[in-house]
Order: C-alpha cells, then sequence, then structure tokens
C-alpha cells in the first residue's frame, strides 16, 4: 500500500497539491482568553472568561531535489505563496492542511525558509520549511457546529467620568436600585470607588 501523502488545498482557489515528504510530527496549540477584574481585598483577581483563541498547527516540511537536479523552490515557493496577499482576495488564502483523516482549516500564519543543500551553480536542492497554521472558522459556522444551550446575556461595560453604579443600574435595568447586582458580580465593596475606565460585568436580569 502506497504510503499517504499530507496535502494542502487553497480553499479560495481551489488548488490542491501534496507535499515532498510526509513530516515527521506536528503540534497543535490551543488557549482560551481570561480577562482579570481586581476585587478589593482578594489575593488574587477574579477572572472572567471572553473567548477562546485560534488553535495553531505548527510543524518543519522537508524538501529534497537533489537526485532531480530541480530547484528546490520549485516546491517551497507554493508553500510560500500561500502566505503571500492574492490579487483578487486582497489577503492571503484560506488553507485546508490534510493527513490521515485529520483536517485543519485555517491561514498561514509563519513560514521561515531553511535551504541547506546547494548544486555548484547554487541552486538550491534541499530545504526545510517551519510552518505554523492559524485556525480559522467564521462565527456563524462556529455557532452551527456547537449550538449554544442557552443565550447568554452577560455584557461588560467600561466606566466613563461621572458614572455611578446606581446610574449605571438605571440605563441597563431601568432600576438604579440594581447597582448592588452590579456591585456583586464584579467583587465591589464600596461602590464610591469604582472610577473612570473600571471594566464592569453586566449581569443579566433573571
Amino acid at each position: 500500500m502506497a504510503l499517504e501523502k499530507a496535502t494542502l488545498l487553497n480553499l479560495d482557489k481551489n488548488q490542491k497539491f501534496t507535499v515532498l515528504f510526509n513530516p515527521k510530527e506536528y503540534t497543535l496549540k490551543k488557549s482560551t482568553q481570561w480577562e482579570p477584574h481586581k476585587s478589593p481585598g482578594l489575593d488574587a483577581p477574579e477572572i472572567e472568561f471572553t473567548s477562546g483563541n485560534s488553535m495553531n498547527l505548527s510543524m518543519e516540511l522537508f524538501f529534497d531535489t537533489y537526485e532531480q537536479g530541480k530547484d528546490v523552490r520549485e516546491h517551497t515557493d507554493k508553500i510560500l505563496a500561500l502566505a503571500m496577499v492574492d490579487a483578487d482576495l486582497h489577503r492571503p488564502p484560506r488553507v485546508l492542511f490534510a493527513w490521515g483523516g485529520f483536517k485543519f482549516e485555517g491561514i498561514l500564519e509563519e513560514v521561515t525558509q531553511r535551504f541547506t543543500m546547494f548544486a555548484s551553480t547554487g541552486m538550491p536542492v534541499r530545504a526545510t520549511l517551519s510552518v505554523s497554521f492559524k485556525e480559522y472558522h467564521p462565527a456563524k459556522d462556529q455557532l452551527k457546529a456547537n449550538p449554544r444551550n442557552s443565550p447568554d446575556h452577560t455584557k461588560r461595560r467600561t466606566v466613563k467620568a461621572g458614572e455611578s453604579l446606581s446610574l449605571i443600574a438605571g440605563e441597563e435595568y431601568d432600576d438604579p436600585a440594581e447597582w448592588r447586582r452590579i456591585a456583586d458580580a464584579n467583587g465591589i465593596l464600596e461602590p464610591k470607588d469604582v472610577k473612570p475606565g473600571t471594566v464592569l460585568t453586566i449581569p443579566p436580569m433573571l
């Protein structure tokens, strides 16, 4: 059985090509974004989830055309083109990496080319490319693939000069007396000490 080759697909132009040699390994990295909110009297701030960060896929791709006597850039330039601005799109193309049932859709965020062997003419015949892809999925596709069980009506608001918690409660809940709901959600012990620029979590009315 022939060894399955990894492929790269330009999703915007439907252009597909196989890598010259499969990668020895690849690395997936995922992180999430949490914002700290200062809480008086606590050893550490409370943190609030804001969003997930894009997953990253990184690997090294090896290219060798010494036996064929050809310029290795005939292959490496195809990878490099995925990080260049397309004249029709006005941006680099979206890319799909696929290998052995694994698929990763995103953009080529970074590519480092290292040429390590040359013909007598100086033509490069061997190269290693370090590539990093960043996940890309439109919001509507993400919500369709992972629908939420309930709506999240929590919002954030930055305190402006002259604003108080009661004023904000009046605007958000139509009831200034609900300032305590905001104070409790943000660990505020003294409402008068809330300064302009403070980012508040505004919880929903249940």
